[in-house]
């Protein structure tokens, strides 16, 4: 009798120790469980965020208005890295200058992100020491008369020496952040015009400034002030050098 008391106790300690822990294994299960369904959440909207911004480099046929793939990617990829760093106030805004085109292309597209639609694209000028028909040489320094690449949070408006101007503050070290020392802005100009194309083969230059064509400068500045992305774009060996597209990598 001792001796069978003895076998049932043994046989009844594991599973009373079993029965102990199985709401800890459940419950482990359980969150492991809601974890990988969060990964699982996390990585679909990142894939849908890559997938949402192809598409709309094709739906806009942007290529075929001649915005560069690299340009529009690198766009994208700074533009979201700013807006997750909250440097952005007016997130539905991303504007893209093309220097890879001539300036007697129309080379800023102006993108309303929020509804998918391009809502501008015009001339854009660039600096008279960066290029004729093109701009090829670039600068951060002030009095070198040259455009600056990168990104850019546009700032307020004001009425200076050519009319009302938008501000521009340079976001990459070395590369533009001396925009405001230099007044780098958004304004209008005579020379941004496309009947000078025809005899001189390009519209005229700035002082550094991307100037704007008179007829449309007005809306587009009032579109895109007060804390939207501005990236100015030409190919070479400019994002291998970009603290923001190294960060927006991490």
């Amino acid at each position: 009798m001792t001796h069978s008391f003895k076998k049932f106790f043994a046989f009844l300690i594991p599973v009373f120790l079993f029965l102990i822990h199985l709401p800890f294994v459940s419950a482990n299960v359980k969150s492991n469980s809601v974890n990988n369904l969060n990964d699982s959440e996390n990585i679909h909207h990142t894939n849908s965020k890559i997938s949402d911004n192809s598409l709309l480099y094709e739906s806009l046929d942007l290529n075929a208005l001649g915005l560069s793939e690299d340009a529009f990617d690198y766009a994208i990829k700074g533009y979201e890295y700013l807006k997750s760093k909250g440097k952005l106030d007016n997130e539905d805004i991303l504007s893209i200058v093309d220097f890879s085109l001539p300036s007697s292309q129309k080379r800023l597209f102006v993108l309303d992100m929020e509804n998918g639609r391009l809502l501008y694209q015009t001339f854009v000028a660039h600096g008279r020491n960066s290029g004729k028909e093109y701009a090829k040489e670039f600068s951060n320094q002030p009095e070198s008369f040259k455009s600056s690449l990168g990104f850019y949070v546009t700032k307020n408006t004001y009425f200076g020496q050519h009319g009302f101007s938008l501000r521009l503050e340079g976001e990459e070290k070395g590369i533009n952040d001396n925009a405001m020392k230099r007044a780098i802005v958004m304004h209008s100009a005579d020379y941004v015009d496309k009947k000078l194309i025809s005899s001189q083969g390009y519209i005229g230059r700035s002082l550094g400034c991307p100037a704007l064509p008179k007829e449309v400068y007005k809306p587009i500045i009032i579109k895109i002030k007060d804390g939207s992305c501005l990236f100015v774009y030409s190919p070479g060996n400019y994002a291998a050098k970009s603290p923001v597209l190294q960060l927006a990598s991490l």
